[in-house]
């Protein structure tokens, strides 16, 4: 069913002034770019002195099993640069007594050399709720360190950088939300769980792109606003017979792929296959041999094994994937998400020594964030 109606910051005469280029929920927003006020202190008496970072023929040995799995990605000339910090980063999360969870979008000396989880969004959120560490770094952007607070309330969660926003969670607030209740007495709301806390708050259930359909059919209503990508909320529309009323999001990666130059790779390589994230617009979802989340377009590519392929999302899943899957020839074109790439082994390595960018969340707000989080989670097929 065709979206209903798509609304934005502009077509509310009320909407609060100042949240264009504004703070929201405490981090500054301009044009879509995030940034975020300077970091906290590390706190007195808790910080670690900085290991050796050279590259000795012990560090070698320590980390030679983990440049295997990277070896298809990672150049050996490489190598030497970045293990002594992860040897450094694996031994003091064993001593902070801490994990650290990864987006499938970081880099593959992240994802791979020092994730104890990594995973989608949705996965995140769940294994988040199993961690068992005093201390969780969250290798990703600032809504998904924020939803591991929402289901770790008693642990310490780190951000490696508080500058790793995210363009589609800026693009609304929570005064948006109560604008579009306002407007529509009665109808529920859905948010995508790349959304601030605030947002969460306002909201009646969150949704992954895995989940998103499942969810908006949950909620047995015959229409639901979706917030806020305009691109997920068409691909859900056209998914089921719910009504949509969608917001004016999208995300800087996703937005800028085309339909016109998938149908250039399919002119150079028709035997090529093409999967993409639901978040692309639908002239490129059209191209595309399957549409899925990350965690779908990952189990896709291990289940057909294509020998060539085009993921159509953040070009470090491309790069993890093909690190576990080496036969499969990746092509480009992907995107950066420059927001995730804030995120770096030095950043991590002194997140653990100085216990710092921590993650709060003003205690009334984030029960009722987690609610809608948890409503998603506990959510029965």
């Amino acid at each position: 069913m065709p979206i209903i109606g798509i609304y934005g910051p502009d077509d509310f005469a009320n909407r609060p002034p100042g949240q264009i280029n504004g703070q929201i929920n405490g981090h500054q927003v301009h044009d879509h770019v995030v940034s975020s006020p300077p970091a906290a202190p590390s706190r007195p008496g808790l910080a670690l002195p900085m290991p050796s970072l050279d590259w000795t023929p012990e560090v070698e040995r320590a980390t030679a099993s983990l440049y295997e799995r990277v070896k298809q990605v990672i150049p050996p000339i490489e190598w030497p640069l970045m293990a002594p910090t992860i040897k450094a980063i694996n031994e003091l999360k064993a001593a902070r007594g801490a994990v650290i969870l990864a987006h499938n979008y970081q880099a593959p000396e992240i994802f791979h050399c020092v994730a104890d989880i990594g995973g989608d969004s949705l996965q995140l959120a769940v294994e988040a709720t199993k961690v068992k560490a005093g201390i969780i770094v969250q290798c990703g952007v600032h809504f998904m360190a924020e939803t591991s607070k929402l289901l770790n309330p008693d642990k310490t969660v780190l951000i490696p950088d508080s500058r790793a926003g995210c363009s589609l969670a800026a693009s609304i607030t929570g005064a948006d939300v109560r604008l579009l209740r306002e407007k529509f007495p009665g109808v529920p709301v859905v948010a995508y769980v790349n959304t601030s806390a605030e947002v969460k708050a306002e909201v009646d259930i969150c949704c992954t792109s895995s989940n998103a359909v499942q969810v908006v059919e949950s909620l047995n209503a015959p229409s639901v606003i979706f917030l806020p990508d305009r691109y997920l909320a068409t691909y859900v529309a056209s998914k089921t017979d719910v009504k949509i009323i969608a917001w004016k999001g999208a995300c800087e990666v996703h937005e800028r792929f085309t339909g016109e130059e998938l149908r250039s790779l399919r002119d150079d390589d028709p035997s090529v296959q093409i999967i993409a994230h639901p978040e692309c617009p639908p002239d490129v979802l059209a191209e595309a041999d399957f549409t899925g989340s990350t965690a779908q377009m990952i189990s896709w590519v291990r289940n057909k094994r294509p020998r060539r392929l085009v993921m159509i999302t953040e070009c470090s899943m491309a790069d993890n994937v093909r690190a576990e899957l080496p036969d499969v020839e990746m092509l480009r074109p992907c995107n950066l998400c420059p927001h995730m790439k804030r995120i770096t082994l030095a950043n991590i390595l002194e997140s653990l020594l100085t216990l710092r960018e921590e993650v709060t969340i003003d205690p009334a707000l984030a029960e009722r964030a987690r609610r809608s989080v948890e409503r998603m989670i506990n959510l029965k097929n």
